[in-house]
């Protein structure tokens, strides 16, 4: 064992002499039908898991019309604090809508282009969500609409089906069947209370897969900002490089160059403002729509679309169509839209329950996961039939609604009413907004996703963590963004396997005057009892790693028994096993502990269980496995245990 260990505390001598001989030291079993037990413990596993929250508590003891009046609640949550709203809160609301409405319809316009459609299909996005949501959604702060990382997604694995150019129509509809698909399966994790299934996508996994979309985003906005018109439908980095530096002689467009960079630097700079004097957050807020103005006029003026600067063009006028016809209810592009919708849709709802929680952190209100997935599920739903491609919280909108003041989610109904009036009115002055500059606001939009403090702190805390972080964030640079996302999820369930069937397991030693157990190498002046090897077992046991945590357990006897032979000590006559760590047991655990017993019997060490929870004790019992050992080995603490075995080690040959 460790040489940091200090020496040993002679039998009998100290503050571990005390005698306790009273019977309540050992653990007894409750006598309860095994039926019940079972039925017990499923009930338990089912709660815990899908009905934690007690969804139903509320409706116990009501009314028939009073839960008719809840369910109305719990699936529209305006319902609830409706009845408070007044005028001081929509002022709030209605500012908030108005600030967000003027970073969004640029947005809008940019991010629909990363998706490969045309302009109009961006505020759609922000028309009809964002209204399902508000009556629907239960966090107070997030802003619907399109967002880079999503349409970049969409993007890419929908144009590896089908050429946005060749087949436009095709390709929409696939867009269309992704959406509604996306839907279907936000809405089913909701429904079925499945949400937890999106954890296991880690912090360190969305941290890599988010900085390396973001880079992968400004690299193929490189086409609108250099003006190319020949740019690869690659999205890895050196894809994209030997495109743009194999037309830099022939394909740069300096009208654009100029443009994209002036309004690049404009946008940075506003954002630069609004983060060291939070006050002057609306100077960033309004920066995309004043850039699009500003770069609109000046093309119209001065004709620069005659000079080879590209611009948008056309974007229809009028509010949503209905696209119900659009979606491929049948043959391969079904499925082909079901595998897009269901990752699109993952990554979707993943950002929007980070930034809903974010925000209730802050304010200090409950947000509902599960009503959460649902809204979202039912708005892209919703969405895939009145031509909205995937929409979901945008960070940077949402950050702006909370500065702005916002009071409720009405400020998402002011800025679709917004967009409303964009379509209907203003969408013809839009023809001559250069591409540079739409290019120029989704990289500014981008730049935060890249965080770079979050990576170190990464490093400095778990390597294994960073390397789930660069994994992710090389995969899509070098790779795709689906590769880079399939390296993300192999590397977090990679991550819980090894902590699953390699749990951690320490030697325990008391910390000097007291009778407190704790782990030797954290305490390095902990004393360990001559005779007796205490080991904490720091997980639940399971088929996955009942074996290993057998044999690392024989590992640590083996190594004691050789350092205690080295220093002629007296050997181990009991070895305590901790388990207080220990959650749960199954049959495969149980089965390795017998076989551990049969090994220590062998070598003369009796084995010693020390605080089993409830559950763990049921089933040794129910094993006999207590009686295997004696139940006079089972005790509450290891202190305890110390107590009673102490005595006995001086009468053992």
């Amino acid at each position: 064992m460790s040489g940091r260990v200090t020496h040993e505390m002679e039998i009998g001598s100290g503050p571990s002499s005390r005698r306790h001989t009273q019977p309540s030291s050992h653990i007894h079993k409750v006598e309860r039908p095994p039926q019940q037990n079972l039925l017990t413990e499923f009930q338990t596993v089912i709660k815990e898991t899908f009905f934690h929250d007690e969804p139903l508590k509320a409706f116990q003891g009501q009314k028939s019309h009073t839960r008719f009046f809840l369910v109305l609640k719990a699936i529209f949550p305006i319902l609830e604090w409706a009845r408070s709203y007044n005028l001081e809160k929509f002022r709030g609301d209605l500012i908030a809508g108005l600030t967000i409405a003027s970073l969004c319809v640029p947005q809008d316009i940019a991010y629909a282009k990363l998706a490969n459609l045309d302009p109009q299909y961006g505020l759609y996005s922000s028309f009809v969500p964002p209204l399902i949501y508000a009556f629907m959604g239960s966090s107070r702060d997030i802003a619907i609409g399109p967002v880079a990382v999503v349409s970049l997604l969409i993007g890419t694995m929908a144009q590896n089906e089908i050429d946005p150019k060749k087949n436009a129509l095709a390709y929409r509809r696939l867009v269309f069947t992704a959406t509604f698909f996306a839907g279907v399966t936000q809405f089913a994790l909701g429904f079925f209370r499945l949400g937890f299934l999106i954890d296991f996508l880690s912090h360190a996994a969305i941290v890599g897969f988010m900085a390396g979309a973001a880079i992968t985003i400004g690299l193929q906005q490189l086409k609108g900002l250099l003006g190319i018109t020949n740019f690869t439908k690659k999205t890895d980095i050196i894809s994209v490089m030997h495109s743009v530096f194999g037309t830099v002689h022939h394909g740069w467009n300096w009208q654009t160059i100029v443009i994209g960079l002036s309004f690049l630097a404009f946008l940075l700079l506003t954002k630069y403002i609004a983060k060291k004097y939070p006050k002057l957050f609306w100077v960033s807020a309004i920066a995309p729509l004043t850039s699009v103005i500003i770069a609109t006029f000046c093309v119209y003026i001065t004709r620069a679309d005659k000079e080879g600067v590209a611009i948008v063009q056309y974007i229809k006028k009028g509010i949503n169509p209905s696209s119900a016809h659009e979606i491929y209810w049948t043959g391969d592009l079904l499925l082909k839209g079901f595998k897009i919708g269901v990752v699109a849709g993952l990554i979707a709802l993943t950002e929007a329950i980070a930034i809903a929680r974010t925000f209730a952190a802050v304010k200090d209100y409950n947000v509902d996961g599960n009503k959460e997935m649902v809204a979202m599920g039912t708005m892209n739903i919703v969405g895939s039939m009145t031509s909205c491609y995937v929409a979901t919280g945008s960070f940077s909108r949402s950050a702006v609604n909370f500065m702005a003041g916002c009071n409720t989610a009405v400020a998402n109904i002011v800025m679709s009413c917004v967009v409303l009036l964009t379509l209907e009115l203003i969408t013809p002055l839009f023809k001559y907004t250069p591409n540079a500059v739409l290019a120029s606001i989704i990289i500014a939009a981008v730049v935060p996703l890249v965080d770079i403090p979050a990576a170190i702190l990464l490093w400095k805390i778990d390597k294994f963590d960073f390397l789930a972080c660069m994994g992710a964030f090389f995969g899509v640079v070098f790779k795709s963004v689906e590769i880079g996302l399939l390296i993300a999820v192999a590397i977090s369930f990679a991550k819980i396997l090894l902590q699953v069937t390699r749990p951690r397991t320490a030697v325990l030693g008391r910390l000097p005057g007291t009778f407190v157990y704790r782990n030797v190498e954290q305490y390095p002046n902990a004393t360990t009892v001559s005779g007796i090897l205490i080991i904490r077992v720091d997980s639940a046991i399971y088929f996955s790693n009942s074996n290993y945590i057998k044999e690392r357990i024989l590992r640590w006897l083996s190594n004691e028994e050789e350092d205690l032979k080295i220093n002629g000590r007296p050997r181990i006559k009991y070895l305590i096993i901790e388990m207080s760590p220990v959650t749960d047991i199954d049959t495969s655990g149980i089965h390795s502990f017998e076989e551990l017993h049969k090994t220590l019997q062998n070598r003369d060490v009796k084995l010693v269980l020390a605080n089993p929870g409830a559950i763990v004790t049921e089933k040794l019992h129910a094993s006999e496995f207590t009686k295997k050992i004696g139940e006079d080995m089972i005790f509450l603490t290891v202190a305890d245990a110390i107590e009673m075995l102490s005595p006995r080690i001086k009468e053992l040959p």
